[in-house]
């Protein structure tokens, strides 16, 4: 039995106004969440994007195709019904931020890292009030517990749209710190993730690149570019 797959019905995509922000509406039927929620977002650019997917759908719908689309769906589906959660879950990466834990050799990648990492945990400390402290190695040493509750309550005044992409910045890059400079646009996404990959790029530079590795790493990374864009169109002007 060949599966079922969606097709195309509809004429045109079009933006309209709704309560609560912007919705997309296919042929004058709104565009709904797999969860049956009216798919409302904060800002036309976001809808444009939106209404743009779906518009580009062929005879066949392919839902890896629509990124924004997906990311709208999550903030409407999961994060908005779970926000003190998914708060909670990406503010305990302060508590072990990737930019935190350093090198003890070779003095080369010790140097790099206190080279690219150390101006972003001064620009937290500056503008986040959050003096996060680094240590050489693996194991876990905890952060100022008054630190990481300030951390958390920025997170948790996030909207659901922003929580959704300042997850996927966290969580695909392992900070805490590049999220928020993402989000303060200290910096242009692509750098972040490169900053994010320093670990990784060194040890391809001394043994050669995994394929594998690499090619899950591309996939990871079109995923965090992504979730700064949905940010930047989601955020309200």
């Amino acid at each position: 039995m060949s599966e079922w797959k969606a097709r195309r019905f509809w004429k045109a995509a079009q933006v309209v106004t709704a309560k609560g922000g912007y919705g997309v509406t296919l042929d004058g039927r709104p565009v709904r969440t797999p969860a049956k929620a009216l798919l409302v977002v904060p800002t036309k650019p976001l809808a444009n994007r939106i209404a743009a997917e779906w518009d580009a759908q062929e005879d066949e719908i392919v839902p890896r195709s629509m990124p924004f689309t997906r990311s709208a769906n999550a903030a409407l589906d999961k994060v908005t019904p779970q926000h003190a959660e998914v708060a909670g879950l990406i503010a305990a990466y302060g508590d072990s931020d990737l930019l935190c834990y350093r090198a003890t050799a070779p003095e080369s990648l010790v140097a790099r890292q206190i080279a690219q990492w150390d101006p972003l945990l001064n620009w937290a400390r500056e503008v986040l009030d959050a003096p996060l402290q680094p240590v050489c190695g693996v194991m876990h040493s905890p952060q100022d517990p008054a630190v990481l509750k300030g951390l958390h309550g920025r997170v948790q005044a996030m909207d659901a749209f922003t929580l959704t992409a300042f997850h996927d910045l966290v969580s695909l890059s392992g900070s805490l710190i590049l999220g928020f400079a993402a989000l303060h646009d200290h910096l242009p996404a692509e750098r972040l993730w490169t900053l994010s990959r320093l670990d990784e790029a060194w040890q391809a530079e001394q043994w050669g690149e995994d394929e594998e590795a690499a090619e899950v790493a591309r996939a990871k990374r079109a995923d965090f570019l992504h979730a700064n864009a949905f940010c930047k169109l989601a955020r309200i002007a």
